[in-house]
């Protein structure tokens, strides 16, 4: 085995720097970044939970639920803590997802607009309304997926620009 001396047998400075420095950099590579997150993996893992008793697919795409989890976080702010309560609501009560808006609704629950909210993002890729809209999936929004077998959604405008804008003939 090679030792880290010079010719004259006493160890060398500078080889220890470096391969102290490249241990180093090798180790902090491995540490995960997404712990610098504000969001909670319980928070995420909630979302990501009720977003599949929702939507009725058991599995969705993680790096977009991400996204729009995000979004939803940014347009509301007590938005996790909103979801986590409809969750365990939806656990402690055994509430038939078909059934829940109107249950929520019937209650005026401060939680009524939760699902409308998490179902639309899934779905046609949209969080936020009015002005504040923004489209965060297209073609892997829910509603493109469920009719992929058969159809595929135009990624562009058929016609020159602005050509969607003019009424059918």
């Amino acid at each position: 085995m090679e030792k880290f001396v010079d010719l004259a047998g006493s160890p060398n400075p500078t080889r220890r720097l470096l391969l102290f420095g490249l241990a180093s950099a090798y180790t902090a590579s491995l540490i995960p970044w997404a712990l610098a997150q504000e969001v909670t993996e319980s928070d995420q893992s909630a979302f990501q939970t009720l977003s599949s008793i929702l939507t009725g697919w058991r599995s969705l795409d993680a790096a977009q639920g991400k996204r729009l989890y995000a979004a939803l976080v940014a347009d509301d702010p007590g938005f996790p803590a909103a979801a986590k309560a409809l969750l365990a609501m939806i656990e402690q009560r055994k509430t038939d997802p078909m059934q829940l808006q109107e249950v929520l609704d019937e209650e005026k629950s401060p939680l009524a607009l939760v699902p409308w909210r998490i179902v639309t993002a899934w779905y046609m890729g949209i969080v936020g309304d009015g002005s504040k809209a923004r489209c965060l999936a297209f073609e892997t929004a829910l509603n493109a997926e469920v009719v992929a077998d058969v159809l595929k959604p135009p990624t562009y405008a058929y016609g020159a620009y602005g050509s969607w804008t003019s009424k059918p003939r």
